[in-house]
């Protein structure tokens, strides 16, 4: 089992920046990958970014540019820097790791970003 808390979110102006974290426990020795989903309400969930055990990384495109994903494995945790926000990034954001062996996802329990024009 994993465990995913996330962090930070929170109230922002547009054109602002926030930073989410998601640190996770238990069996991370299975895990190759991690990101951040999101969801908007009335839309459906969709990835933001990923970052694998080996570094890669990858952004949607309406994200790429302003968006950063990365980790810091001695505190096994992931970072979403998020800059230069805009209404249409606002949502609930979850973390997402992927276990290697059969791909089965955990989810973290959401936190929601809001962004006012």
């Amino acid at each position: 089992q994993v465990q995913l808390v996330e962090s930070g979110g929170g109230l922002v102006q547009a054109g602002g920046s926030l930073r989410l974290s998601c640190a996770a426990s238990g069996s991370i020795f299975s895990i190759n990958a991690m990101g951040w989903y999101r969801q908007a309400p009335g839309n459906q969930r969709e990835l933001v970014a990923t970052i694998t055990s080996g570094g890669i990384t990858n952004y949607a495109d309406s994200v790429k540019g302003r968006f950063t994903i990365s980790r810091d494995n001695a505190k096994n945790t992931v970072y979403l820097q998020m800059n230069s926000l805009k209404p249409e990034d606002a949502g609930d954001y979850y973390c997402y790791a992927r276990r290697g062996y059969d791909r089965f996802i955990y989810w973290g329990q959401g936190t929601q970003v809001t962004v006012s024009s």
